[in-house]
């Protein structure tokens, strides 16, 4: 559907030059957008009808004056016409652009994200971890499979995208590639980044994302209870595969640490304390932010297990972490061995930690969210219903008191 186009020519007559004549001016207004800009054509005040927007008279100045401006209406009509036909976003400016022969180049939407991706690339242990790239690495592949389906082309120009393009990427997350909501949105979100970068360098003139928001829908984090940790500490195992993953799952329950950062866990990470006692204290590769964590008996006992082992020693690692992959196959199997039902993940342990080790036994939600690292206490509060049940088994005693 066309979009509501207006044209108005104008002088002003305030700004008349030594010969009794002013500069003609063109005002295109697109759905309420507008530009102004002159048309290179001067005419006497009193030749100017503003009624008709036409030089008065049958002169032949007159008459030259009014066939250009007929011209320039009909050309700017067929260029929104050009516009439509290869269903190409435009605004007001992008009319007087093409009008004027001072068109942007067109700058490819998939060029642009490759040339963002490589700087993320070029900055991994600088400014980004190496998990970021990797996400804008998925998104971008992502776009690019929308773009295939959608358009049937390998890239579009980024002035394209618009309302319906975002909210039919997010429609192609949810169905062909099967993303679950907040996965949809995150990638979408990335993707916000790449259209502000057009925004900012002034390759679109309007932000699509200006009225799309996102809505995260709130996940309930799982986690292990006391009784499931201690079947898996009990399980004895013959395999020295599920032995170690066992182990280094269970040092993750007492610890708090994410996979990345257990992965990198080096022995100059693992330091005394002003109290006396070991403490690991590194930096996540997330968010760069420092998790201070005091090492608990079972943690310690974990330490000590692989202290001897020569390969860790001379990588000078403090566990041997297989690949996230491995890990969480080998985890599962553990959990069916266990008899637990839940759905195992090595990053459930990190979960483990902020709600059964360390929240249901009364430690702060300010010190939980320290050794884990985060940024913002809110997002140690999504592990705050676990505050409830600790509640419940503290006004348990009470009831029994008062009974």
């Amino acid at each position: 559907m066309s979009l509501s186009l207006s044209l108005l020519f104008f002088i002003k007559k305030s700004k008349v030059n030594v010969s009794g004549k002013t500069t003609i001016f063109l005002r295109i207004t697109l759905d309420g957008r507008r530009c102004e800009f002159s048309v290179h054509r001067k005419i006497k005040v009193d030749w100017w009808n503003s009624r008709t927007q036409l030089a008065l008279g049958n002169s032949i100045e007159a008459q030259e004056i009014n066939r250009y401006l007929s011209f320039v209406k009909n050309k700017i009509y067929s260029i929104q016409q050009n516009f439509e036909r290869d269903n190409i976003s435009y605004s007001a400016s992008n009319i007087r652009d093409a009008l004027l022969g001072k068109d942007k180049t067109q700058k490819m939407l998939l060029e642009i994200f490759q040339e963002h991706n490589d700087k993320v690339e070029s900055l991994i242990g600088k400014d980004f971890a190496s998990g970021t790239a990797e996400r804008y690495r998925t998104c971008k592949k992502h776009v690019a499979g929308f773009i295939k389906q959608k358009y049937k082309k390998n890239d579009i120009p980024v002035q394209q995208v618009d309302h319906k393009f975002i909210t039919g990427l997010e429609y192609y997350l949810k169905t062909t590639r099967k993303c679950a909501h907040n996965s949809a949105i995150k990638y979408i979100t990335n993707f916000k980044k790449i259209i502000r970068i057009a925004h900012a360098n002034d390759w679109i003139d309007k932000d699509p994302f200006l009225h799309w928001k996102a809505k995260l829908k709130i996940v309930e984090r799982e986690f292990l209870t006391e009784e499931e940790i201690q079947r898996i500490i009990e399980l004895d195992f013959k395999m020295e595969r599920l032995d170690q993953v066992r182990d280094i799952f269970i040092f993750c329950c007492f610890t708090g640490l994410a996979y990345a950062d257990v992965k990198k866990l080096n022995k100059v990470d693992i330091v005394l304390g002003s109290d006396g006692e070991e403490w690991v204290k590194t930096k996540r590769s997330k968010t760069d932010t420092r998790s201070n964590i005091p090492i608990l008996p079972i943690a310690k006992v974990i330490i000590e297990k692989y202290k001897d082992n020569q390969l860790l020693k001379e990588k000078k690692l403090v566990l041997p972490v297989l690949s996230n992959q491995k890990m969480n196959a080998y985890i599962k199997e553990i959990a069916t061995l266990a008899g637990i039902t839940k759905n195992l993940t090595f990053h459930l342990a990190r979960h483990t930690f902020a709600t059964t080790v360390t929240l249901t036994n009364g430690v702060p939600i300010e010190s939980v969210s320290k050794m884990l690292g985060h940024t913002n206490l809110k997002t140690t509060q999504h592990y705050a219903k676990i505050l409830d049940m600790k509640v419940s088994k503290d006004m348990e005693i009470l009831r029994n008191k008062f009974k």
